[in-house]
Protein backbone atom coordinates (compact mmCIF):
# COMPACT_ATOMS: atom_id res chain seq x y z
CA UNK A 1 0.00 0.00 0.00
CA UNK A 2 1.54 3.39 -0.90
CA UNK A 3 1.83 6.39 1.39
CA UNK A 4 -0.60 9.31 1.06
CA UNK A 5 2.22 11.15 2.71
CA UNK A 6 6.18 11.22 1.63
CA UNK A 7 8.11 12.78 3.97
CA UNK A 8 10.69 13.34 1.98
CA UNK A 9 8.50 15.58 0.00
CA UNK A 10 7.45 17.22 2.94
CA UNK A 11 10.76 18.12 3.94
CA UNK A 12 11.60 19.50 0.13
CA UNK A 13 8.73 21.55 0.60
CA UNK A 14 9.54 23.09 3.40
CA UNK A 15 13.12 23.90 2.31
CA UNK A 16 11.66 25.72 -1.04
CA UNK A 17 9.97 27.75 1.40
CA UNK A 18 12.82 29.14 3.26
CA UNK A 19 15.49 29.09 0.63
CA UNK A 20 13.90 30.24 -2.55
CA UNK A 21 10.87 32.24 -0.76
CA UNK A 22 12.44 33.85 2.45
CA UNK A 23 9.69 31.90 4.68
CA UNK A 24 11.37 31.86 8.61
CA UNK A 25 12.30 27.95 8.74
CA UNK A 26 11.14 27.60 12.62
CA UNK A 27 7.31 28.86 11.32
CA UNK A 28 7.03 26.67 8.50
CA UNK A 29 8.17 23.86 10.19
CA UNK A 30 5.75 24.57 13.01
CA UNK A 31 2.46 24.75 10.67
CA UNK A 32 3.93 22.07 8.61
CA UNK A 33 4.61 19.37 12.28
CA UNK A 34 0.63 20.64 13.06
CA UNK A 35 -0.98 20.25 9.35
CA UNK A 36 0.47 16.56 9.84
CA UNK A 37 0.07 16.12 13.76
CA UNK A 38 -1.67 12.23 13.18
CA UNK A 39 2.17 11.02 11.91
CA UNK A 40 3.80 9.18 13.86
CA UNK A 41 6.34 10.36 16.28
CA UNK A 42 9.04 8.78 14.01
CA UNK A 43 7.66 10.03 10.88
CA UNK A 44 7.35 13.65 12.14
CA UNK A 45 11.01 13.27 14.03
CA UNK A 46 12.34 12.71 10.59
CA UNK A 47 10.87 15.33 8.99
CA UNK A 48 12.27 17.50 11.75
CA UNK A 49 15.61 16.32 11.84
CA UNK A 50 16.34 16.60 7.66
CA UNK A 51 14.62 19.56 7.75
CA UNK A 52 16.71 21.87 10.52
CA UNK A 53 19.96 19.62 9.47
CA UNK A 54 19.75 20.34 6.12
CA UNK A 55 19.61 24.34 6.27
CA UNK A 56 21.88 24.05 9.75
CA UNK A 57 24.72 22.57 7.17
CA UNK A 58 23.42 23.84 4.28
CA UNK A 59 27.38 25.99 3.62
CA UNK A 60 28.94 22.75 3.83
CA UNK A 61 26.34 20.77 1.72
CA UNK A 62 26.56 22.60 -0.84
CA UNK A 63 30.83 22.73 -0.95
CA UNK A 64 30.25 19.03 -1.02
CA UNK A 65 28.24 19.20 -3.95
CA UNK A 66 29.94 21.27 -5.50
CA UNK A 67 33.06 18.94 -5.94
CA UNK A 68 30.83 15.86 -7.20
CA UNK A 69 28.46 17.58 -9.57
CA UNK A 70 29.46 19.58 -12.87
CA UNK A 71 26.65 21.80 -12.67
CA UNK A 72 27.38 24.06 -9.80
CA UNK A 73 25.03 24.36 -6.92
CA UNK A 74 23.76 27.81 -7.61
CA UNK A 75 22.90 26.85 -11.06
CA UNK A 76 20.53 24.02 -10.58
CA UNK A 77 17.15 23.87 -10.54
CA UNK A 78 15.63 24.85 -6.96
CA UNK A 79 13.79 21.29 -6.97
CA UNK A 80 16.88 19.62 -8.13
CA UNK A 81 19.04 21.90 -5.22
CA UNK A 82 16.37 21.08 -2.69
CA UNK A 83 16.54 17.34 -3.23
CA UNK A 84 20.26 17.14 -3.31
CA UNK A 85 20.89 18.79 -0.45
CA UNK A 86 18.80 17.39 2.08
CA UNK A 87 20.14 13.64 0.24
CA UNK A 88 23.75 14.91 1.12
CA UNK A 89 22.64 15.90 4.77
CA UNK A 90 21.39 12.48 5.14
CA UNK A 91 24.34 10.58 3.56
CA UNK A 92 26.66 12.39 6.05
CA UNK A 93 24.93 13.38 9.37
CA UNK A 94 21.94 10.06 9.40
CA UNK A 95 24.15 6.40 9.55
CA UNK A 96 20.44 5.19 10.37
CA UNK A 97 19.38 5.81 7.06
CA UNK A 98 21.15 4.11 4.33
CA UNK A 99 23.05 5.20 1.68
CA UNK A 100 20.99 3.21 -0.95
CA UNK A 101 18.07 4.10 0.39
CA UNK A 102 18.80 7.94 0.15
CA UNK A 103 19.27 7.67 -3.56
CA UNK A 104 16.45 5.66 -4.42
CA UNK A 105 14.38 8.20 -2.63
CA UNK A 106 16.04 11.00 -3.92
CA UNK A 107 15.79 9.96 -7.50
CA UNK A 108 11.90 8.63 -6.94
CA UNK A 109 10.57 12.10 -5.72
CA UNK A 110 13.17 13.74 -8.72
CA UNK A 111 10.55 11.95 -10.75
CA UNK A 112 7.20 12.60 -8.78
CA UNK A 113 7.78 16.30 -8.89
CA UNK A 114 8.02 15.83 -12.56
CA UNK A 115 11.89 15.82 -13.39
CA UNK A 116 12.27 12.38 -14.50
CA UNK A 117 14.72 13.53 -17.53
CA UNK A 118 17.02 14.44 -14.66
CA UNK A 119 17.06 11.13 -12.71
CA UNK A 120 19.90 10.07 -14.25
CA UNK A 121 21.79 12.97 -12.85
CA UNK A 122 20.70 12.70 -9.44
CA UNK A 123 21.68 9.35 -9.13
CA UNK A 124 25.06 9.77 -10.37
CA UNK A 125 25.37 12.93 -8.36
CA UNK A 126 24.37 11.01 -4.90
CA UNK A 127 26.21 8.04 -6.16
CA UNK A 128 29.60 10.24 -6.47
CA UNK A 129 28.81 11.98 -3.00
CA UNK A 130 28.63 8.25 -1.52
CA UNK A 131 32.33 6.84 -2.99
CA UNK A 132 34.36 10.09 -2.27
CA UNK A 133 32.63 11.89 1.08
CA UNK A 134 35.46 11.16 3.28
CA UNK A 135 37.56 12.23 1.11
CA UNK A 136 36.24 15.65 0.51
CA UNK A 137 39.31 17.95 1.29
CA UNK A 138 38.46 21.34 3.10
CA UNK A 139 39.67 24.98 3.46
CA UNK A 140 42.81 25.36 4.78
CA UNK A 141 42.46 28.30 6.04
CA UNK A 142 41.08 28.35 9.37
CA UNK A 143 37.83 31.04 9.22
CA UNK A 144 37.43 29.79 5.76
CA UNK A 145 37.55 26.11 7.20
CA UNK A 146 34.82 27.33 10.67
CA UNK A 147 32.94 28.55 7.82
CA UNK A 148 32.25 25.45 6.10
CA UNK A 149 32.43 23.01 8.35
CA UNK A 150 29.91 24.45 10.57
CA UNK A 151 27.97 26.01 7.60
CA UNK A 152 28.25 29.86 9.02
CA UNK A 153 28.69 32.69 6.22
CA UNK A 154 32.42 34.38 6.47
CA UNK A 155 31.46 37.77 7.24
CA UNK A 156 30.03 36.44 10.06
CA UNK A 157 33.14 34.69 11.30
CA UNK A 158 35.14 37.93 10.42
CA UNK A 159 32.54 40.34 12.26
CA UNK A 160 32.81 38.34 15.21
CA UNK A 161 36.47 37.99 15.22
CA UNK A 162 36.63 41.51 15.99
CA UNK A 163 35.97 40.89 19.24
CA UNK A 164 36.35 37.25 20.25
CA UNK A 165 39.35 34.55 19.40
CA UNK A 166 38.88 31.42 17.65
CA UNK A 167 38.77 29.74 20.11
CA UNK A 168 35.42 30.91 21.67
CA UNK A 169 33.94 31.14 18.22
CA UNK A 170 34.29 27.55 17.47
CA UNK A 171 32.67 27.07 20.95
CA UNK A 172 29.88 28.67 19.34
CA UNK A 173 29.50 26.84 16.15
CA UNK A 174 29.78 23.80 17.71
CA UNK A 175 26.86 24.41 20.47
CA UNK A 176 24.40 25.95 17.64
CA UNK A 177 25.52 22.46 16.02
CA UNK A 178 24.18 20.94 19.61
CA UNK A 179 20.42 19.22 19.93
CA UNK A 180 19.13 22.07 21.80
CA UNK A 181 16.88 21.03 24.84
CA UNK A 182 13.32 22.80 25.36
CA UNK A 183 13.72 24.90 28.25
CA UNK A 184 10.40 25.74 29.96
CA UNK A 185 10.03 28.41 33.30
CA UNK A 186 7.55 27.15 35.94
CA UNK A 187 4.70 29.90 36.68
CA UNK A 188 5.11 30.62 40.12
CA UNK A 189 1.69 32.26 39.90
CA UNK A 190 0.40 28.51 39.40
CA UNK A 191 2.84 26.56 41.85
CA UNK A 192 6.10 25.64 42.41
CA UNK A 193 8.69 24.32 40.70
CA UNK A 194 8.69 21.31 43.07
CA UNK A 195 5.19 20.44 42.37
CA UNK A 196 5.63 21.36 38.10
CA UNK A 197 8.47 18.87 38.35
CA UNK A 198 6.33 16.05 39.56
CA UNK A 199 3.62 16.74 37.69
CA UNK A 200 5.40 16.77 34.48
CA UNK A 201 7.27 13.50 35.32
CA UNK A 202 4.02 11.92 36.03
CA UNK A 203 3.15 12.48 32.64
CA UNK A 204 6.16 10.74 31.53
CA UNK A 205 8.18 13.85 30.85
CA UNK A 206 12.24 13.82 31.75
CA UNK A 207 12.84 17.70 33.77
CA UNK A 208 16.02 18.28 34.50
CA UNK A 209 16.88 21.69 36.61
CA UNK A 210 18.68 24.47 35.40
CA UNK A 211 21.84 25.74 36.55
CA UNK A 212 21.27 28.91 36.63
CA UNK A 213 17.58 29.56 37.79
CA UNK A 214 15.45 27.09 40.38
CA UNK A 215 12.47 27.75 38.73
CA UNK A 216 14.18 27.02 35.03
CA UNK A 217 14.16 23.44 33.83
CA UNK A 218 15.15 21.29 31.12
CA UNK A 219 12.21 19.26 29.64
CA UNK A 220 12.59 15.97 26.81
CA UNK A 221 10.73 12.57 26.54
CA UNK A 222 7.35 14.20 25.38
CA UNK A 223 5.65 14.28 22.37
CA UNK A 224 3.33 17.12 21.67
CA UNK A 225 4.29 19.64 23.87
CA UNK A 226 0.65 20.97 23.63
CA UNK A 227 -0.81 18.07 25.13
CA UNK A 228 0.53 17.89 28.14
CA UNK A 229 -1.63 18.64 30.85
CA UNK A 230 0.53 20.80 32.76
CA UNK A 231 1.20 23.19 29.88
CA UNK A 232 -2.62 23.19 29.11
CA UNK A 233 -2.92 24.00 32.35
CA UNK A 234 -0.34 27.12 32.24
CA UNK A 235 1.69 25.60 34.78
CA UNK A 236 4.72 26.56 32.78
CA UNK A 237 5.56 28.56 29.61
CA UNK A 238 8.38 27.63 27.00
CA UNK A 239 11.51 30.18 27.39
CA UNK A 240 15.00 29.97 27.28
CA UNK A 241 17.09 31.05 30.31
CA UNK A 242 18.55 34.04 28.41
CA UNK A 243 15.07 35.63 27.99
CA UNK A 244 14.53 34.99 31.79
CA UNK A 245 17.78 36.64 32.90
CA UNK A 246 15.55 39.60 31.29
CA UNK A 247 13.08 39.84 34.28
CA UNK A 248 15.51 38.79 36.88
CA UNK A 249 17.82 41.78 35.43
CA UNK A 250 14.55 44.10 35.97
CA UNK A 251 14.03 43.19 39.02
CA UNK A 252 10.27 45.45 39.23
CA UNK A 253 9.33 46.56 42.52
CA UNK A 254 5.72 45.96 43.97
CA UNK A 255 3.09 48.08 42.23
CA UNK A 256 5.27 48.96 39.39
CA UNK A 257 4.01 50.29 35.99
CA UNK A 258 5.72 48.08 33.60
CA UNK A 259 6.06 49.24 29.57
CA UNK A 260 7.07 46.44 26.93
CA UNK A 261 7.60 47.95 24.11
CA UNK A 262 8.38 44.54 21.62
CA UNK A 263 6.58 41.93 23.72
CA UNK A 264 5.14 39.07 21.53
CA UNK A 265 5.19 36.47 22.07
CA UNK A 266 5.26 37.64 25.41
CA UNK A 267 7.36 35.31 27.34
CA UNK A 268 9.13 38.64 28.75
CA UNK A 269 5.97 40.37 29.91
CA UNK A 270 4.44 37.40 31.31
CA UNK A 271 7.44 36.95 33.45
CA UNK A 272 7.76 40.25 34.74
CA UNK A 273 3.86 40.75 35.47
CA UNK A 274 4.02 37.54 38.01
CA UNK A 275 7.50 38.99 39.35
CA UNK A 276 4.96 41.88 40.44
CA UNK A 277 2.34 39.46 42.19
CA UNK A 278 5.65 38.34 43.88
CA UNK A 279 6.55 41.38 45.05
CA UNK A 280 3.78 42.12 46.46
CA UNK A 281 3.61 38.74 48.37
CA UNK A 282 0.58 37.14 46.29
CA UNK A 283 1.34 33.96 45.42
CA UNK A 284 -1.45 33.67 42.96
CA UNK A 285 -3.83 30.26 41.93
CA UNK A 286 -4.99 32.51 38.55
CA UNK A 287 -7.52 34.14 40.62
CA UNK A 288 -5.93 37.16 41.34
CA UNK A 289 -7.25 40.53 40.70
CA UNK A 290 -3.78 42.68 39.46
CA UNK A 291 -6.10 44.00 36.47
CA UNK A 292 -7.36 47.50 36.20
CA UNK A 293 -10.77 46.86 37.48
CA UNK A 294 -10.75 51.20 38.69
CA UNK A 295 -10.88 49.77 42.40
CA UNK A 296 -7.05 50.41 42.94
CA UNK A 297 -6.30 46.99 42.54
CA UNK A 298 -3.33 48.25 39.52
CA UNK A 299 -1.47 50.09 41.91
CA UNK A 300 -1.88 47.07 44.27
CA UNK A 301 -0.34 44.75 42.33
CA UNK A 302 1.44 46.41 39.53
CA UNK A 303 0.46 46.49 35.86
CA UNK A 304 2.54 45.43 32.18
CA UNK A 305 1.08 46.76 29.26
CA UNK A 306 2.69 44.65 26.66
CA UNK A 307 3.06 45.85 23.25
CA UNK A 308 3.87 44.96 19.81
CA UNK A 309 3.18 45.95 16.01
CA UNK A 310 0.90 44.11 14.48
CA UNK A 311 -2.96 42.57 15.77
CA UNK A 312 -1.71 39.02 14.99
CA UNK A 313 1.68 39.23 17.19
CA UNK A 314 -0.66 40.86 19.97
CA UNK A 315 -3.48 38.51 19.63
CA UNK A 316 -0.47 36.06 20.52
CA UNK A 317 0.49 37.54 23.20
CA UNK A 318 -3.25 37.36 24.80
CA UNK A 319 -4.06 33.86 24.29
CA UNK A 320 -0.72 33.54 26.14
CA UNK A 321 -1.86 35.55 29.31
CA UNK A 322 -5.21 33.76 29.16
CA UNK A 323 -3.41 30.09 29.33
CA UNK A 324 -0.85 31.61 32.20
CA UNK A 325 -3.70 33.19 34.27
CA UNK A 326 -2.30 36.38 34.86
CA UNK A 327 -4.18 39.31 35.49
CA UNK A 328 -2.11 41.95 35.84
CA UNK A 329 -1.34 42.35 32.41
CA UNK A 330 -2.86 43.66 28.58
CA UNK A 331 -1.46 43.94 25.70
CA UNK A 332 -2.09 46.46 23.32
CA UNK A 333 -1.12 47.50 19.53
CA UNK A 334 1.54 50.09 19.27
CA UNK A 335 4.06 50.80 17.00
CA UNK A 336 7.41 50.75 18.78
CA UNK A 337 9.19 53.34 16.55
CA UNK A 338 6.67 55.80 17.13
CA UNK A 339 6.51 58.56 20.18
CA UNK A 340 3.40 57.93 22.11
CA UNK A 341 3.12 61.04 23.97
CA UNK A 342 0.71 59.96 26.33
CA UNK A 343 2.93 57.48 28.18
CA UNK A 344 5.79 60.07 28.44
CA UNK A 345 7.73 59.20 31.80
CA UNK A 346 4.91 56.88 32.75
CA UNK A 347 6.53 53.68 33.79
CA UNK A 348 8.61 52.50 36.71
CA UNK A 349 10.44 49.93 34.33
CA UNK A 350 10.52 50.00 30.29
CA UNK A 351 11.68 46.62 28.77
CA UNK A 352 13.07 46.97 25.05
CA UNK A 353 13.55 43.32 23.78
CA UNK A 354 14.33 44.63 20.36
CA UNK A 355 14.75 43.55 16.91
CA UNK A 356 17.59 42.13 15.94
CA UNK A 357 20.09 40.20 13.04
CA UNK A 358 19.33 36.76 15.57
CA UNK A 359 22.68 35.77 15.39
CA UNK A 360 22.64 33.92 19.25
CA UNK A 361 19.81 31.99 17.95
CA UNK A 362 21.19 30.54 14.35
CA UNK A 363 21.61 27.40 16.06
CA UNK A 364 17.23 27.04 17.06
CA UNK A 365 16.67 29.09 13.96
CA UNK A 366 19.08 28.35 11.00
CA UNK A 367 18.01 29.91 7.98
CA UNK A 368 18.74 33.63 10.21
CA UNK A 369 22.54 33.25 8.93
CA UNK A 370 21.52 33.01 5.81
CA UNK A 371 19.08 36.15 5.56
CA UNK A 372 21.44 38.18 7.73
CA UNK A 373 23.64 40.56 5.75
CA UNK A 374 25.79 43.71 6.75
CA UNK A 375 23.21 46.34 5.28
CA UNK A 376 20.76 44.40 6.65
CA UNK A 377 22.36 44.96 9.95
CA UNK A 378 22.73 48.77 9.90
CA UNK A 379 19.54 49.19 9.14
CA UNK A 380 18.58 46.73 12.04
CA UNK A 381 20.52 49.28 14.28
CA UNK A 382 19.18 52.71 13.03
CA UNK A 383 15.84 50.76 13.98
CA UNK A 384 17.22 49.84 17.51
CA UNK A 385 17.79 53.69 18.34
CA UNK A 386 14.82 55.06 17.14
CA UNK A 387 13.32 52.41 18.86
CA UNK A 388 15.31 53.46 22.17
CA UNK A 389 14.92 56.82 21.69
CA UNK A 390 11.49 56.81 21.97
CA UNK A 391 11.38 53.95 24.91
CA UNK A 392 13.41 56.08 26.92
CA UNK A 393 10.86 58.67 26.64
CA UNK A 394 8.72 57.02 28.86
CA UNK A 395 10.76 55.78 31.54
CA UNK A 396 9.85 58.08 35.16
CA UNK A 397 12.83 59.93 36.93
CA UNK A 398 14.54 57.02 38.83
CA UNK A 399 13.05 54.56 36.45
CA UNK A 400 14.56 51.57 34.84
CA UNK A 401 15.15 50.75 30.65
CA UNK A 402 16.27 47.56 30.13
CA UNK A 403 17.39 46.81 26.70
CA UNK A 404 18.01 43.02 25.21
CA UNK A 405 18.68 41.38 21.98
CA UNK A 406 19.47 38.01 21.25
CA UNK A 407 22.50 38.39 18.71
CA UNK A 408 26.38 38.57 19.13
CA UNK A 409 26.89 41.91 17.69
CA UNK A 410 28.67 44.73 19.14
CA UNK A 411 27.36 47.02 17.01
CA UNK A 412 23.49 46.21 18.09
CA UNK A 413 25.05 45.55 21.73
CA UNK A 414 27.24 47.52 23.68
CA UNK A 415 27.74 50.22 20.58
CA UNK A 416 24.27 50.96 21.30
CA UNK A 417 24.58 50.75 25.18
CA UNK A 418 27.48 53.50 24.40
CA UNK A 419 25.36 55.51 21.63
CA UNK A 420 22.52 55.68 23.96
CA UNK A 421 24.17 57.07 26.95
CA UNK A 422 25.76 59.85 24.81
CA UNK A 423 22.42 60.65 23.79
CA UNK A 424 20.56 60.28 26.81
CA UNK A 425 23.24 61.49 29.69
CA UNK A 426 20.47 61.32 32.36
CA UNK A 427 20.58 57.58 32.02
CA UNK A 428 23.53 55.32 33.50
CA UNK A 429 24.25 51.66 33.74
CA UNK A 430 22.93 50.40 36.83
CA UNK A 431 25.64 47.30 38.54
CA UNK A 432 23.75 44.02 37.88
CA UNK A 433 25.97 41.20 39.52
CA UNK A 434 23.63 40.88 42.25
CA UNK A 435 20.91 39.89 40.28
CA UNK A 436 22.87 37.32 38.64
CA UNK A 437 23.44 33.70 39.58
CA UNK A 438 27.28 33.28 40.51
CA UNK A 439 27.91 31.33 37.55
CA UNK A 440 27.16 34.35 35.43
CA UNK A 441 28.62 37.42 37.26
CA UNK A 442 32.17 36.94 36.03
CA UNK A 443 31.10 37.58 32.65
CA UNK A 444 29.04 41.09 33.62
CA UNK A 445 30.06 43.69 30.95
CA UNK A 446 30.83 47.44 32.64
CA UNK A 447 28.74 46.86 35.69
CA UNK A 448 25.40 47.07 33.90
CA UNK A 449 25.45 44.45 31.28
CA UNK A 450 25.95 41.15 30.12
CA UNK A 451 26.72 39.17 26.82
CA UNK A 452 25.87 35.35 26.78
CA UNK A 453 27.68 33.14 24.43
CA UNK A 454 26.28 30.28 23.31
CA UNK A 455 29.01 27.33 24.53
CA UNK A 456 30.43 29.74 26.62
CA UNK A 457 27.01 29.73 28.60
CA UNK A 458 23.94 27.37 29.07
CA UNK A 459 22.26 29.88 27.11
CA UNK A 460 21.28 31.55 23.77
CA UNK A 461 23.45 34.26 22.70
CA UNK A 462 21.90 36.77 24.74
CA UNK A 463 23.28 41.09 25.06
CA UNK A 464 21.22 42.87 28.67
CA UNK A 465 21.97 45.94 29.89
CA UNK A 466 20.01 47.78 32.55
CA UNK A 467 20.15 51.46 32.47
CA UNK A 468 18.55 53.81 35.15
CA UNK A 469 17.40 57.49 34.88
CA UNK A 470 18.41 59.78 37.30
CA UNK A 471 15.96 61.84 40.00
CA UNK A 472 15.55 65.20 38.61
CA UNK A 473 17.38 66.98 41.10
CA UNK A 474 20.60 64.11 40.88
CA UNK A 475 23.82 65.17 39.57
CA UNK A 476 25.66 62.98 37.43
CA UNK A 477 29.05 62.55 39.54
Amino acid sequence: MTKSVNEREIVLAVLLEVTENGQFSHIILRDVLSKYQYLEKRERAFITRVTEGTLEHMIEIDYILDQFSKVKVNKMKPVIRGILRSAVYQLKYMDSVPDRAVCNEAVKLAVRKGFSGLRGYVNGVLRSVIRGLDSVQYPKEKIEELSVRYSCPKWILDLWGKTYDTEVIGKMLDDFQQEKPVIIRCCLNRGTPGELKERLEAEGVTVVPHPYLSYAFQISGYDHLSELAAFQEGLFTVQDISSMLVAEIASPEAGARVIDVCAAPGGKALHVAEKLLLANGKMADGNTNGNANGNGTRDIFGHVEARDLTETKVELIRENIERTGLTNISAVCRDASVPDQESVESADLVIADLPCSGLGVIGKKPDLKYKASPDGIESLVRLQRKILSCAQSYVKPGGTLVYSTCTINPAENMDNVHWFLEQYPEFSQDDIHERLCPELRGSVIEEGCIQLLPGVHKSDGFFIARLVKRHGGDQEL
